[in-house]
């Protein structure tokens, strides 16, 4: 009763997706989640994450982001619940700054139809914004946002119906390998398996010490604010973006769910952290660096704090995605090291897990993001 075909450690954004793709190829998997599924300890909570085709980040992703769209649609339609809500996106920064550049460089590199438009243009479309007038955006109107949480629960359910099976509150304490595959431990139980999947996030380096170097876990806030003009911040006056600009690279979303304006910094205040040891609470600085940047960036939308959460962002040093089978395990498979702009791609990385898990290999185009690339 203890066997599978696949284990899956860890039921966050991309595990879920990938104990829902290895369910529905019919093979027998257990997912193992050491919190609540879904929870507010990693990196998935608050409502809300970006999708968006505007992928600065390299060309390489949107074909990845493409499939990604297509399958959150399917989920969609398997549970009946509106999950992707399109806003438009903007991604903004001085003409030869890297995300204007690199937006423009993905959409012209997959004909993706996109405008250009200036800071004062961007702000009489969107009176919500006030851009500089040095400032440069692309506006893509395919851009929008997830319902992070909900994703995830609608995956497992999914998943269960298919007959998977999802552990919820079980920490996985370690693994080895067997001459069969894998053998897992935790604090209910042990379980064996032909594979062995990681999505364990800002634990990777705690089940696969080998990539402590590569996966550097951060501390990030979220706040939302209480809009003076809320009708300048409802999705369908108000696009997602993301901004950079002197005071660092800001990301932001309309008012949905929590009724305030959210926005976040990458690399909020530069803090690397121990996720089981990180500060979780707020302090005055961290809504202050949020609040400056709204109050002169969107000032209509700089009123009181109504929530501050924080979260964690699991950094690779060139900031690209790991996804890969270990080179001394291939039985081992790894998904980590998302950097902050993950979610958006987590259900096609669950169809790349489980490809990984049951060929060891994938169709899709993951060269960008193999380990060979740390040395």
């Amino acid at each position: 009763m203890n066997d599978y075909d696949a284990i899956v450690i860890g039921v966050g954004a991309m595990g879920s997706a990938t104990v829902y793709q290895l369910a529905r190829r019919g093979l027998r998997v257990l997912g193992i989640e050491r919190y609540d599924i879904p929870n507010e300890m990693g990196s998935s909570h608050g409502i809300s994450r970006m999708i968006r085709l505007t992928l600065q980040e390299d060309p390489a992703y949107v074909p990845l982001v493409r499939r990604a769209y297509e399958l959150w649609h399917e989920l969609e339609n398997i549970s009946g619940e509106r999950l992707l809500i399109t806003t438009g996106s903007i991604r903004a920064g001085l003409e030869d700054s890297s995300y204007y550049l690199g937006s423009v460089e993905a959409c012209e590199a997959h004909h993706i139809p996109h405008e250009i438009l200036t800071g004062p243009e961007v702000n009489r479309r969107f009176p919500g914004y006030r851009l500089s007038e040095d400032t440069m955006a692309v506006y893509q109107a395919d851009g929008g946002f997830l319902l992070s949480e909900r994703c995830i629960v609608n995956h497992v359910a999914a998943a269960l119906d298919l007959g998977g099976e999802v552990h919820g509150r079980e920490q996985a304490l370690d693994w080895e390998p067997t001459a069969e595959g894998v053998r897992v431990n935790t604090d209910r139980g042990t379980y064996t398996a032909k594979n062995l999947v990681v999505c364990s996030g800002a634990w990777t380096s705690k089940v696969l010490p080998d990539l402590a170097k590569s996966t550097a876990v951060e501390r990030q806030v979220l706040a939302w604010f209480q809009p003076r003009r809320p009708e300048l911040f409802r999705p369908d006056t108000f696009p997602v973006f993301g901004v950079m600009a002197d005071e660092g690279r800001f990301y932001g979303f309309p008012t949905y769910g929590i009724p305030g304006f959210k926005i976040g910094r990458t690399h909020h205040l530069d803090q690397q952290v121990d996720p089981d040891l990180m500060d979780r609470e707020i302090h005055p600085e961290d809504e202050a660096i949020l609040r400056d940047f709204t109050s002169q960036y969107f000032p209509e939308a700089a009123g009181p704090a109504l929530a501050l959460k924080t979260c964690m962002f699991t950094n690779s040093p060139d900031e690209h995605f790991i996804l890969d089978t270990l080179p001394d395990f291939p039985q081992v498979s790894v998904a980590a090291g998302f950097s902050g702009h993950g979610f958006k791609h987590s259900s096609v990385v669950g169809e790349i897990m489980a490809d990984l898990a049951q060929h060891g290999e994938t169709a899709h185009d993951i060269g960008l993001f193999r380990l060979g690339r740390f040395g």
